[in-house]
């Protein structure tokens, strides 16, 4: 599938109405420039606006996406509504969740331990965990060997699909990964695409493109050289059946 340029301002122009529709009148979706600063109209610290906080210990594709995954189907449907409208504003911390557990409450904690969720809240509910903690410092070059099938926890609601999730790595860092996988997992959930039982192929790429399936989810962002451009940093395809998988 071609991702032209208006193709992606016309998927990350709906994203931005879908969770804010209050935000029409103030967006210019002509412009890439103007599209993107829409989401930077909306202050963490203004009333009703919340945040998820993060504390990753190691990055570990497989765990974090089953953690994230499952961290975004736990939420109540309140719960998530609020965070949609915060753009899923979330921030990632370093640090290790098990030595934090006596003076923090965590939300949900990968089974594996390397990553622990605070649910979505004012700002002013994490501030002393985001003191006590740096930024997680992922400028590393993201993984381009593929990683292992991922398996979406819980118990099925409906017929479990498989999809491809295409990650971008060509100029991209794992933490700015991190904030494209994050988005685009737990909108999806939030939208019925990931559900328990569904099974995704992390598929790491240069770039996106030319892909045979059709999309259910892009991530889109600017290009860092060139940022009157869009780039899709995350490709999440149509499901497929199981047993045509």
């Amino acid at each position: 599938m071609s991702l032209s340029q208006e193709l992606l301002r016309a998927e990350a122009t709906r994203r931005i109405l879908l969770s804010r529709p209050d935000l029409a009148a103030r967006i210019d979706p002509s412009t890439t420039r103007g599209l993107l600063a829409a989401q930077h109209l909306v202050d963490a610290d203004e009333p009703g606006e919340v945040l998820a906080a993060v504390v990753m210990r190691r990055f570990d594709p497989v765990s974090w996406v089953r953690g994230t995954c499952e961290f975004a189907l736990g939420l109540t449907p309140e719960q998530a509504a609020t965070w949609r409208r915060s753009f899923t504003r979330t921030v990632f911390l370093a640090g290790n969740p098990e030595n934090l557990r006596e003076r923090f409450s965590f939300d949900h904690v990968a089974e594996d331990g390397s990553a622990a969720w605070t649910s979505p809240a004012p700002a002013a509910a994490s501030a002393p965990l985001r003191r006590l903690l740096k930024l997680f410092d992922g400028t590393q070059a993201v993984p381009t060997h593929p990683a292992p099938v991922v398996e979406v926890p819980g118990r099925p609601t409906r017929a479990p699909v498989r999809r491809d999730l295409y990650l971008a790595t060509a100029g991209v860092t794992v933490a700015e990964s991190l904030v494209s996988l994050n988005h685009l997992l737990v909108e999806s959930v939030m939208d019925g695409l990931l559900a328990p039982g569904d099974r995704l192929v992390l598929r790491p790429v240069p770039r996106p493109a030319g892909i045979a399936t059709p999309f259910a989810a892009l991530r889109i962002g600017a290009e860092r050289a060139n940022p009157d451009q869009l780039r899709c940093f995350a490709y999440l395809t149509e499901g497929i059946d199981h047993d045509q998988a």
